[in-house]
């Protein structure tokens, strides 16, 4: 390729070559003796075939070229020096020197992501490599520390963008349940109308076959599937089977990571499902890890690739007090109870895994055959002549601060009605200019994620709560979505008692009512309600399963 080179520009995307290999050597990606391989490399890529003149020497490259790494002893720091830009602030001129060369077609947010991790990934330890430094750290330091370095891998290399994940906007509910969490997501920029036009016009692809497959690390990406050179995964056996660990790029809670089989096949719950999710809490038993449930509506986004989501991060419903407390005359040594919780979750808790396993793997083939039509509880329909199930299972595998295993078991149900076409446990029509999509395994353990439209939509509610704004200018103001909040304004300004409010009353009204109504669609997701009628129908299913009330 024939690259224009301004020479100002070509000095200045010279130098910033250097502050790059410079910060990756601050934070642990690259070791003295790579240092010079990988500046060679990001020149190539850019176009040029020497580092500026004088740059060729650097003294505090050479210092330890002829010692093993640091980590190599199981002694080093997991967390190396952080200090001086970010990655993303040391790749940007960088990004804008490949824009004006022609090295890149143009300047938009997906052709800068599939260069920056290109040029990453120039920068990291081979997968090989990784795995082996995570297993050094883990058995010198503890597994803990492990991850900790794992994690911290994945934001240096700008697999994990914080710089976007901090946009998002958070904030806490106070509720009869505990304290909500929400999360308005900016972090996934969205395309611009002539990216958008482009990929209806890319032939189909199917490599990798999802965004989840093991084939993903070291894929150089396309306008409509993300680079990843700068992602690295860690092998894992659970249960005997091949899973991977990975950090999603799109952290919604501390360390969110996802643990994905192998083979690409698709999501299933069953006994066997209850095994690995111990195990993985076995291995790394400060994390917790879930499963989004194997059925439509009331599943996850990727229903095609066995995966499970994971991280370092305590829920409300993790701590979530037990209402009624049961046992099962076969598990003794088992502890069963009711969360206080708008869905409807069972915990299992124990000291034998292997007892939890079979206890759950009983109440899912329990759940999965029950019928109750007073409680709108239908094991299965008849659909174009198939039966259809609708009872399956969202689970969720922690351990107790005592060591003990414990296993949520969320009853979900995927049944959809005349009166609510989308599903009869999920968030109903008058929620959905909230939040109309399924409600996974995030949502059920109390994470509401919101799309990133919402910050804007509820910035101009608050104008008409404060006066600065009419609705009309909000329309005209705002996207096409916010004709839907309409009623929503008028419920707020029914709180506000009709006066204006200050501006930051305004914001807090809006964001309390947003966790109100995110506690209802809980609540509408809930197979049981927290009513007499839903405790008494909850406990017919209890029983058929064979427990009974504790003392």
């Amino acid at each position: 390729m024939t690259t224009h080179q301004p020479a100002s520009s070509a000095e200045q995307a010279l130098q910033a070559v250097e502050a790059l290999i410079a910060g990756a050597l601050r934070r642990g990606l690259l070791e003295p003796l790579d240092a010079g391989a990988a500046r060679n490399a990001v020149l190539d890529l850019l176009g040029f075939d020497a580092p500026l003149p004088g740059e060729e020497e650097r003294p505090a490259w050479s210092q330890g070229l002829l010692e093993p790494p640091a980590w190599a002893s199981g002694t080093a720091d997991a967390s190396p020096s952080a200090d001086g830009p970010g990655m993303p602030v040391l790749l940007a001129p960088l990004l804008d020197y490949a824009a004006e060369a022609g090295i890149v077609p143009d300047r938009t947010v997906t052709q800068r992501d599939l260069l920056d991790a290109r040029i990453m990934g120039l920068l990291l330890p081979r997968p090989s490599e990784t795995q082996a430094r995570f297993a050094l750290t883990a058995a010198s330091q503890g597994v803990a520390a492990a991850t900790d370095w794992f994690y911290r891998l994945n934001v240096d290399s700008n697999y994990i963008r914080m710089d976007r994940v901090e946009l998002n906007r958070s904030w806490t509910h106070p509720t009869e349940y505990g304290e909500l969490e929400i999360t308005v997501n900016l972090s996934k920029p969205e395309k611009d109308p002539a990216e958008i036009a482009l990929l209806k016009t890319l032939p189909p692809s199917s490599y990798p076959k999802c965004l989840l497959c093991k084939e993903n690390m070291g894929y150089a990406g396309r306008a409509d599937h993300p680079a990843r050179q700068n992602h690295r995964i860690l092998p894992l056996q659970l249960s005997g089977e091949a899973w991977f660990l990975q950090y999603s790029p799109y952290v919604y809670y501390k360390e969110h990571c996802i643990v994905f089989r192998a083979e690409h096949v698709p999501m299933a719950i069953s006994e066997e499902s209850f095994g690995r999710l111990l195990d993985f809490v076995r291995q790394l038993p400060h994390y917790f890890v879930g499963s989004n449930a194997d059925l439509p509506i009331v599943g996850g986004s990727i229903l095609s690739h066995d995966h499970f989501q994971g991280g370092h991060h305590a829920f409300p419903m993790q701590t979530a007090p037990i209402e009624a407390s049961f046992r099962h005359p076969g598990y003794e040594d088992l502890r069963f109870g009711i969360v206080r919780w708008p869905m409807s979750v069972l915990r299992v808790s124990g000291s034998d895994p292997d007892r939890l396993r079979r206890a759950a793997g009983e109440l899912l083939a329990a759940w999965r055959g029950y019928s109750d039509p007073e409680a709108e509880v239908l094991a299965s329909s008849v659909q174009n002549g198939e039966r259809v199930p609708h009872n399956t299972i969202t689970p969720v595998a922690r351990r107790g601060a005592d060591g003990s295993y414990e296993l949520d078991l969320v009853l979900r149900n995927n049944r959809t009605s005349e009166r609510h076409p989308e599903g009869i446990f999920h968030p109903h029509r008058e929620l959905h200019h909230l939040k109309k999509e399924n409600i996974g395994l995030i949502e059920v353990m109390g994470l509401a994620v919101l799309p990133g439209r919402l910050k804007q939509e509820m910035e101009l509610l608050a104008s008409c709560l404060d006066g600065s704004a009419s609705w009309e200018q909000a329309l005209a103001e705002g996207p096409p979505t916010m004709e839907q909040h309409r009623l929503w304004l008028e419920e707020l300004q029914a709180s506000a008692g009709g006066a204006a409010l200050e501006r930051g009353e305004a914001l807090r009204l809006v964001e309390a009512s947003a966790g109100d109504k995110f506690l209802q669609v809980l609540r509408d997701a809930g197979v049981y309600k927290q009513t007499g009628e839903g405790r008494e129908a909850f406990g017919r299913f209890l029983a058929s399963a064979g427990l009974v009330p504790a003392g």
